[in-house]
């Protein structure tokens, strides 16, 4: 059974409870987080003596000094704190597991700004498959990362092993619609299969710019054909494609597909926050290097 939060006066609260339902373990994998909130709870499952373990990028832009001090300050709480030292460009990947038996996938980072200001997601599963997976996935990582990464299940798209793949099969299965929730649309190969679904009358539609129901353009969500939905960290961009750890979650249940069609339906209601595809799409080279929302996080932590 899976659960979605879309709502941003939801989801500080929705984390915090999930962390705090950990009673023997707590898994986070973190990119970015500068909420205290969080760390109160990382402090407090140490406390009650569950053991917790971190994993944290070794790379954010405008984060080198940030991230040595969230690195000391978990460790201060008892916490077991892994920075990642594989080869890939970043970890990019946000999921928390709580006692081996919940997760939680989701876009946002754990930051005030994307916890109060941003179009994100979130959600919460009690699939065994999907916290084996994310289990996997954790362990493999917080050492001396292995490639391939293991079997895991169709219900996590994990990049940069199998993200390409996975999300050009799901759209190139699209009969009817695509919709699709991401300010990074800029990977050729993906645009150029768009052209080519809207060539054969799939609607194609992409939001990411304009006002957003006034919330700050991060999460991503491709819903296909109204019937299933990938929710998580992976833009449709060459780096986040090929060259970053990011794990997105496969979504299929009815009522969940139709919140998130609905909630698409809001912000595609205002034009202008509709983009336009251009096989013209290119990616400069900056982007290539460390392309993020680095934008978007300019303010943080003033």
């Amino acid at each position: 059974m899976d659960h979605l939060i879309l709502a941003p006066a939801a989801r500080r609260n929705a984390v915090v409870e999930f962390m705090r339902s950990a009673q023997r373990c707590l898994t986070l994998s973190m990119f970015r987080c500068d909420d205290l909130a969080v760390i109160d709870e990382v402090a407090a499952a140490v406390k009650r003596n569950a053991e917790v373990r971190v994993l944290i990028t070794h790379r954010a832009r405008g984060w080198k000094q940030r991230l040595k001090e969230l690195g000391a300050l978990l460790e201060s709480t008892g916490a077991t704190v892994h920075r990642y030292n594989g080869p890939l460009m970043k970890y990019h990947a946000k999921y928390i597991i709580a006692d081996n038996g919940r997760a939680l996938v989701s876009s946002l980072n754990f930051t005030r700004k994307c916890f109060e200001s941003t179009c994100d997601f979130l959600v919460f599963s009690e699939d065994p498959a999907v916290v084996a997976g994310l289990n996997l996935v954790f362990d493999n990582d917080r050492g001396q990362p292995a490639s391939p990464l293991p079997e895991l299940t169709d219900r996590l798209i994990v990049g940069p092993d199998h993200a390409r793949q996975r999300l050009t099969q799901l759209l190139g299965e699209a009969r009817t619609s695509i919709r699709i929730i991401d300010h990074r649309v800029i990977d050729p190969k993906m645009v150029s299969l768009l052209l080519e679904k809207q060539k054969e009358g799939v609607l194609v539609q992409v939001v990411g710019q304009g006002p957003m129901g006034g919330l700050i353009s991060h999460g991503r969500m491709i819903l296909v054909d109204n019937r299933v939905a990938a929710i998580g960290s992976i833009h449709l961009s060459p780096p986040s494609l090929d060259s970053r750890r990011e794990v997105a979650i496969v979504v299929r249940d009815q009522e969940n597909i139709r919140e998130l069609n609905d909630f698409f339906d809001s912000l595609a209601a205002d034009g202008a926050n509709l983009m336009s595809l251009s096989s013209e799409a290119q990616v400069r080279p900056d982007e290539d290097e460390d392309e993020d929302e680095d934008e978007i996080y300019s303010t943080v932590g003033a």
